[in-house]
């Protein structure tokens, strides 16, 4: 077999492939943006079909790029944007609504009513989770409940249930396979993280048939072959993971006591903490980390909903930035005398506050502020939101000893010097950039190569981790206090609860 390993990471606002080689360095990769739908303020839809028909597309890219045939792949790894909700039909493969994403606030009201029946604490003991609009679960009560005779239909079995996973590799093996791994099943609102299963009881609340539901296993594992038509070749299926979880993998955070940050989208920590599932007393979520061999490992993650996509609304909402990268440029350009708070709600707000109605705003303006203050702030708001996160969890998880914070960091926006100079300043804490920067992909890629036997194992793959480049704290300590002072006033102006 050839070391040739297929990651297809499909991401909330593109789907991409990468080839990587034996030595794990990237061969050929594509990319390609897909249609974001809002069908109302808070709602986030994407067409399953158009997602489909992008990763056929990057995939068949990336293999022409690496200059190989899909008989030279040893294995595919999948990793995906997680908590979107596909629901198809079992005989013909066809969604019968969009795919509801898991940035979508539809299902607000529902999370609101159980709270008030105090199901919460039922929910976070057995899942990890808290009642949000966020997770799985609510958004596939909804659209059973909204299309005629979907929730009859799935309770026959006529219906599939998956996140963005199982119906990719529902297609990609032309439905032979109805499968998911322990970690995207983990953030559905209806999986116990602690038995390892899909909840008879959580089911019922949310009246959500079982006979919908995949299969789960490891996170690798055999998921199948792909379909000879789609690539010209048959190719096993042997890793799957959410993609924070696939991208704590690609970090090598392995030991308890290790931090990573993915910063896409959204920014995502998750701090490994073994094998002790540790219930958040600071509105963290609890989540499996991963699953390998039959074993769990558990994670505390902090979930902000806005991160790259503050950038991307400085460019395409605002238009004061043609590019991404553009942003720290302007940044750097700011008053430093001002000082401009944008706390990014556009969607809600996450970890730790989960407020589902808070949106976003801006403080500090003055009649001197402009563009390059506003995408300062945009910056620094990732770092805030991040620092707030960090904080948390050190409150929930405590080690005997000293022990000095390090955060490994991936993502678009951890390309910006400047941000995660910044980051560094507001964390008060180092922050690691690694020489590959595509991590998610390189964790789905190591869950299937490890599993082909043609990667490392887990200790190898650890150690070939690389640091490109270490940003230490500069900020003096009275500058970054006032600073923070300023974002918590900042959100609590913003919080619509108590």
């Amino acid at each position: 077999m050839s070391g040739y390993i297929l990651a297809i990471d499909q991401g909330t606002t593109s789907s991409r492939a990468i080839i990587f080689d034996s030595n794990m360095k990237a061969a050929g990769s594509g990319q390609k943006e897909f249609t974001q739908i809002f069908p109302q303020s808070g709602w986030v839809e994407h067409d399953p079909e158009e997602i489909w028909a992008s990763v056929v597309s990057v995939v068949k890219s990336a293999i022409k790029k690496a200059g190989i045939t899909a008989s030279d792949i040893s294995a595919i790894g999948i990793t995906n944007q997680r908590e979107t909700v596909v629901v198809w039909d079992r005989a013909t493969g066809k969604p019968i609504h969009n795919a509801i994403v898991w940035q979508d606030r539809r299902t607000a009201r529902l999370c609101d009513a159980l709270k008030i029946k105090g199901l919460e604490k039922k929910f976070t003991r057995k899942t990890g989770l808290l009642l949000d609009p966020y997770f799985s679960g609510t958004k596939l009560s909804w659209l059973l409940s909204k299309i005629k005779g979907a929730r009859a239909r799935a309770a026959k079995g006529e219906l599939c249930f998956g996140t963005i996973d199982t119906f990719l590799l529902w297609r990609l093996t032309g439905g032979r396979s109805f499968l998911t791994d322990a970690t995207n099943a983990s953030r559905t609102l209806i999986y116990n993280i602690a038995e390892n299963k899909w909840d008879d009881e959580l089911l019922g609340i949310l009246d959500i048939p079982a006979a919908m539901l995949p299969e789960v296993r490891d996170c690798a594992s055999d998921f199948g072959v792909t379909e000879k038509s789609l690539f010209g070749a048959e190719i096993p299926i042997l890793g799957i993971a959410g993609d924070q979880h696939a991208a704590t993998i690609g970090q090598a955070c392995f030991k308890p006591g290790m931090l990573k940050s993915t910063y896409g989208t959204g920014c995502f920590a998750l701090l490994n903490t073994g094998e002790d599932m540790v219930l958040s007393k600071n509105r963290l979520l609890t989540t499996i980390a991963y699953r390998l061999d039959g074993k769990t490992t558990y994670a505390l993650e902090g979930s902000i909903f806005i991160a790259g996509a503050a950038v991307q609304w400085l460019r395409d909402g605002l238009r004061v930035i043609k590019a991404a990268h553009h942003s720290a440029e302007l940044a750097e350009k700011a008053d430093p005398s001002q000082n401009v708070y944008l706390v990014p709600a556009f969607v809600g707000l996450g970890a730790p506050w989960w407020d589902a109605d808070a949106r976003g705003a801006i403080y500090g303006l003055t009649r001197n502020s402009g563009p390059e203050e506003i995408t300062k702030a945009a910056l620094e708001s990732v770092c805030y939101q991040t620092r707030d996160l960090a904080d948390a969890m050190h409150k929930d998880w405590k080690i005997e000893g000293e022990r000095e914070t390090v955060l490994r960091v991936d993502g678009g926006m951890v390309a910006s010097d400047w941000t995660m100079q910044c980051l560094s300043d507001i964390l008060d804490a180092p922050v690691d950039r690694p020489q590959v920067l595509e991590t998610t992909a390189l964790g789905a890629a190591w869950l299937a190569g490890s599993r082909a036997g043609v990667w490392p194992d887990q200790k190898g793959f650890a150690k070939k981790w690389a640091l490109e480049r270490k940003f230490e704290p500069k900020m003096d300590d009275k500058t970054r206090n006032a600073k923070l002072r300023g974002w918590k006033d900042a959100v609590r102006r913003t919080l619509t609860t108590g």
